[in-house]
């Protein structure tokens, strides 16, 4: 007998969706260059409001997408690595899975925290740029150009490579519990939240961080 776990809220696998064309698109315009750079830069305050609700999220969330409930110590890792985890530990992000997505946040932070004070002096210069020293301005321009892009792409790649790899060889499809919500179990765990009363909280919560990122980049006008 299986059950039927709601591992992801609506709001979750909306922000996930909506990051993943976003970083798309980040990728594209910041290769094409010249004009898209203004599209560039608003892909980028949008990643900003995305990232800000999955902080807020990742408190105040459905049951599996809060931090408390994925990101473990490096003993957990371990033990699922050997295979000799607590079962719980791969309902939502296993241990090994909540490495990558912290590894993302902490990049696509620091891509568009560097992104905010760059100067490339010749399209673009970000909106808190005034407030930081010119050698610091430049050296934030010169990781967003160079390191930064390029980790966001090899993060992206290996977790593409992971989703694959659980598909064809653990027969684990993490896609789709990320567009419909649900993962069969085959013992009982509890559902994350994912009603109205949820969802417009998270509305609430992505108007407002949306409302800062248009602040954010307001400071540059």
């Amino acid at each position: 007998m299986t059950h039927t776990i709601r591992v992801w809220d609506l709001p979750t696998r909306l922000f996930h969706w909506l990051l993943v064309l976003c970083v798309v698109g980040l990728v594209v315009t910041g290769k094409i260059g010249g004009g898209a750079i203004t599209w560039h830069a608003r892909l980028g305050y949008a990643v900003l409001a995305l990232l800000l609700f999955r902080l807020v999220w990742g408190f105040a969330g459905g049951h599996w997408s809060r931090f408390t409930r994925f990101v473990r110590g490096p003993g957990s890792v371990i033990a699922y690595l050997k295979g000799t985890g607590p079962l719980a530990h791969r309902i939502g992000h296993n241990p090994l899975g909540a490495l990558s997505v912290l590894a993302m946040l902490a990049v696509l932070i620091a891509q568009v925290g560097t992104g905010l004070v760059s100067d490339d002096e010749i399209s673009f210069t970000g909106p808190l740029n005034r407030f930081v020293s010119s050698s610091l301005g430049l050296a934030a321009t010169s990781y967003h150009k160079q390191i930064g892009q390029w980790l966001i792409i090899a993060l992206v790649v290996v977790h593409v490579a992971a989703v694959l790899f659980y598909l064809w060889k653990k027969r684990e499809n993490l896609v789709r519990p990320m567009v419909t919500g649900d993962k069969e179990w085959p013992e009982p765990a509890p559902s994350s939240r994912d009603d109205g009363t949820a969802r417009t909280i998270a509305a609430v919560v992505l108007a407002a961080c949306a409302g800062v990122a248009v602040a954010v980049a307001r400071l540059g006008g």
